[in-house]
């Protein structure tokens, strides 16, 4: 759901890069869970606000600004089941990466890695014999199996 970039003043505050559609997407979470240790942990958020291009957040326990340097990099989720469910043809990045991708001709591609944001659409990185960048857009993306874990994509394998 997003990342802890660095501290944000001395009273504990965090500046937040938000992995959501709407950049104020996390104020409708009033628990993150932040990965810290190889373990989550649940972080009541006290207060919460958009600042710029950001959001800045002070968590329940984290009260300075040594404590909030801590909490630095550090990945935000909230649980599934908190979740809005997505509408048809709509997928969540975490239920796509991992999919295994083959084109219309059976090749295989290898295995969706990660996604990001370029302004126009959102690109899959597909890992297998060579590292390929797939716009995920309606034109490309054919099917979507999360039951078998598999993507269909029109896409040429010497791209």
């Amino acid at each position: 759901m997003g990342r802890i970039a660095v501290p944000y003043g001395v009273r504990g505050w965090i500046n937040v890069q938000p992995d959501t559609e709407y950049l104020d997407g996390l104020f409708d979470y009033p628990v993150w869970w932040v990965e810290t240790d190889g373990a989550w942990r649940e972080f009541p958020v006290a207060e919460a606000k958009i600042h710029g291009d950001h959001l800045v957040a002070r968590l329940e326990g984290v009260d300075d600004r040594e404590q909030a340097f801590k909490l630095k990099g550090k990945t935000i989720a909230v649980p599934r089941a908190e979740l809005p469910a997505p509408d048809e043809d709509e997928y969540y990045w975490s239920d796509l990466i991992g999919l295994e991708v083959e084109n219309l001709q059976g090749e295989k591609f290898g295995r969706i890695a990660h996604l990001f944001e370029t302004g126009a659409n959102d690109v899959m990185v597909v890992q297998g014999g060579q590292e390929r960048l797939i716009p995920f857009t309606a034109q490309v993306v054919r099917d979507v199996d999360l039951q078998n874990k598999r993507m269909t994509v029109d896409w040429d394998a010497d791209f």
